[in-house]
């Protein structure tokens, strides 16, 4: 028996040694609440603490990382099934070393595709997970049911909320679908676009009590993103608020999440695999 625990823990051990990426899939209710723009500013927080990072933009159709770099991508997730490429083909470069997948148009769901195409899509998905500290999916808006399998299998959900009562409900209702169906994700709250910390603050804890009430589930503060202008004009301008205005009241407050993120997060260190791949693929055989 005692060789059999000891064969147990070096399997444990050897585990943990692979280096895997987190997986985070960024999540809203509803369109408008400035989900893209947290994906991507966050994404580069982490890049500028010297984690490689890709954020992948599964807002087939709708997808706008590219156009809030400022790029025009050569290629999107679109040529992966068009061409045959592989998925280091697609991976374009951004700042701070940051890495990305533009969504593209032409596709409406990798989820409708017939089984020889998404196993091949698994198959090049499978070559970023060691590759990189995070992989940051950047979901539609709402829920669909192929966005839920990534939802349920990544490693965390972040949800963006703003205070504005319809966001409120939208973000309740999606976070009730989801824990619906499986009630173990790990989610966390992000309040975007509050009037002062204060308010930001009473609107998480207004949704954590609710959601705690109603659904029994506990959602833990990811942080809370001010109402600034920078954002606004560093959307006209094409440039991540982070580089448009370093000294900026959002940029300061985005670059205190991602510092509290990876302090709290022992996983980011011990680079415990999460088996991501293979939680997906169980829920895409199950459907």
């Amino acid at each position: 028996m005692s060789d059999q625990a000891a064969e147990l823990r070096k399997r444990i051990d050897s585990l943990r040694s692979i280096k895997q990426a987190k997986t985070i899939a960024i999540i809203s209710g509803k369109g408008g609440v400035g989900k893209s723009n947290f994906a991507l500013n966050f994404s580069l927080a982490l890049s500028q603490k010297e984690k490689k990072v890709l954020i992948f933009d599964l807002d087939i159709g709708m997808g706008n990382i590219d156009i809030l770099l400022g790029v025009s991508a050569k290629y999107s997730i679109v040529n992966l099934f068009d061409e045959h490429l592989s998925i280091h083909d697609i991976i374009e470069q951004g700042p701070h070393n940051l890495s990305y997948i533009a969504a593209g148009s032409g596709l409406s769901d990798i989820f409708s595709m017939d089984e020889e195409k998404f196993q091949y899509f698994l198959e090049e998905l499978k070559q970023l997970i060691n590759g990189y500290d995070f992989i940051i999916f950047d979901m539609g808006a709402g829920v669909t049911e192929g966005s839920m399998y990534f939802m349920l299998a990544a490693d965390e959900c972040f949800v963006v909320t703003t205070p504005e009562p319809t966001s409120l409900t939208d973000a309740y209702a999606i976070i009730k679908h989801i824990t619906q169906k499986n009630r173990d994700v790990n989610l966390r709250l992000l309040v975007n676009r509050a009037l002062n910390h204060k308010n930001g603050l009473n609107t998480m804890n207004r949704m954590q009590h609710v959601i705690k009430r109603f659904l029994n589930v506990q959602i833990n503060p990811l942080g809370i993103l001010p109402d600034d202008r920078t954002v606004s004009e560093a959307v006209i301008s094409q440039v991540p608020f982070l580089l448009f205005d370093q000294k900026s009241s959002v940029a300061r407050a985005i670059t205190q999440i991602a510092d509290q993120y990876t302090g709290q997060d022992i996983n980011i260190e011990k680079k415990v695999p999460s088996f991501f791949l293979s939680k997906l693929r169980k829920l895409i055989k199950e459907r």
